[in-house]
């Protein structure tokens, strides 16, 4: 698709700014990491000397541990702070921990954080590149090119696809993320979920909006649920647990508004019986660990392309 892109940038904070070339290109360069992975000795000595430091005010399974393996095969030495340990909770500011952690000679500085902006306002401070895993409800961009490149594996192509992304909308980071990368890929996109979690303020970034299940999962290539993010709703958003998965839940009844071939995808942790079933997740069409093992191609690549120092050619 794309044979020879420039790549300039210093951090990777968001998809939106993003060209549609180097989308692909990011993800063309991932899938030549995939190779690696299926070898007997998971190993290349391409940022050896690299220093990748993983910073997360929040908790993480899939993310931080994917970044770090991708930093160990690309032979990277790898740091990773537990802020509950650090200074951070003598009172030290993100700021001062940082500018501390930088001045140790890191290369990279991966953070997830709970406020939006924050990747940002320290890639702004720090000549290390940065890598937002993840911050507030704005954006997490290693987890939608993750689920692209999952995507482009079972339907062979990125674009005219329909993708329904299902759930808690409205704090959710991945929605955005992969909202902005599939739009960019003439993609049609669409939020599905109570109107308390898919504000209308959407169609404005070009998702459509759907309230009723039936109709957004109709004739759709992928179904992506989102877990609720119970740590940042508070009472109103729905009125139970119960009540949400009756009208929301994919399960086995309600995937048949889907098309066939349709493939099941969420960015975990799975709140079981809630977002999705437990014999969908079970599905042959269900691709969520797929997923996991794509993203340590994409963390690789990321990595490797903020590290090379500009001009790469396929």
């Amino acid at each position: 698709m794309v044979n020879k892109v420039n790549w300039l940038h210093k951090d990777l904070i968001s998809l939106e700014p993003l060209s549609r070339e180097e989308i692909i290109f990011l993800l063309e360069t991932a899938k030549s990491f995939e190779e690696v992975l299926e070898r007997d000795v998971k190993k290349v000595p391409t940022l050896r000397g690299k220093s990748i430091l993983t910073l997360f005010y929040e908790p993480s399974t899939r993310t931080r541990t994917s970044f770090e393996m991708a930093a160990k095969i690309l032979s990277a030495d790898t740091i990773n702070i537990s802020v509950s340990t650090s200074s951070v909770s003598k009172g030290e500011t993100l700021l001062d921990t940082v500018r501390n952690l930088e001045a140790m000679s890191v290369d990279v500085i991966i953070i997830r954080h709970s406020f939006s902006g924050a990747s940002e306002f320290v890639s702004k401070r720090v000549k290390a590149s940065v890598i937002n895993a993840g911050d507030g409800r704005h954006e997490h961009p290693t987890q939608a090119l993750l689920d692209l490149l999952t995507i482009w594996e079972y339907k062979k192509t990125l674009t005219g696809l329909k993708v329904a992304i299902v759930g808690d909308i409205l704090h959710s980071r991945v929605a955005r993320s992969n909202l902005f990368a599939l739009r960019k890929l003439d993609n049609e996109v669409r939020f599905v979920g109570p109107a308390t979690l898919v504000p209308e303020d959407f169609k404005k970034l070009g998702a459509k909006i759907f309230y009723n299940l039936e109709e957004g999962l109709y004739d759709v290539d992928v179904v992506m649920a989102l877990r609720i993010q119970k740590e940042r709703i508070g009472d109103g958003f729905y009125p139970t647990e119960r009540e949400y998965a009756k009208y929301f839940s994919i399960n086995r009844e309600t995937i048949n508004f889907a098309k066939r071939d349709t493939i099941i995808m969420h960015p975990g942790p799975v709140n079981r019986g809630l977002e999705i079933s437990s014999d969908v997740l079970e599905d042959k069409r269900c691709v969520v660990l797929n997923q996991v093992t794509k993203g340590v191609a994409v963390r690789m690549a990321v990595l490797y392309l903020l590290l090379s120092g500009g001009k790469v050619e396929n």
